[in-house]
């Protein structure tokens, strides 16, 4: 095996691992107020397609992220429906997550409260708003 394939093999596999962490992450942000699902099942998307076809295969057939990384694949942003109510889930989660972190200090607190104005600018200004009846062409 010469050094370019064991590269490629390495970068393929990590990628893998990444994506499979990924979507750990996106699980379990359904339950923890405060972390995100959807950027984690996009960012695994992105690895899987890079590492493994049959990984990105089972995501996008997966029956509840398929329709969401299609959706956006094709629209490559959301409606604004979807931007305010993703924005009320995440503060309400961000607002319990400060108020159990009260007595952590005012350290983990502004982390939290950074990330939450973090992505609130990403779905605000770098997420492309669409059509609110968006046809979803590769359902």
């Amino acid at each position: 095996m010469n050094i370019t394939a064991g590269a490629t093999t390495f970068r393929r596999a990590l990628f893998a691992t990444l994506g499979v962490f990924a979507v750990a992450l996106g699980i379990i942000g359904v339950f923890v107020p405060g972390l995100p699902t959807t950027e984690f099942i996009i960012a695994a998307s992105y690895l899987f397609a890079r590492s493994s076809p049959r990984l990105e295969g089972w995501l996008e057939g997966n029956r509840w992220f398929g329709p969401v990384l299609r959706r956006f694949r094709e629209t490559r942003g959301m409606a604004r429906k979807t931007k305010a109510l993703a924005l009320a889930w995440m503060w309400t989660g961000l607002s319990i997550s400060l108020y159990v972190l009260a007595a952590s200090g005012i350290g983990i607190q502004l982390l939290v409260l950074t990330t939450g104005l973090v992505g609130t600018a990403t779905i605000l200004f770098v997420v492309r708003t669409t059509a609110e009846r968006q046809p979803l062409i590769l359902s």
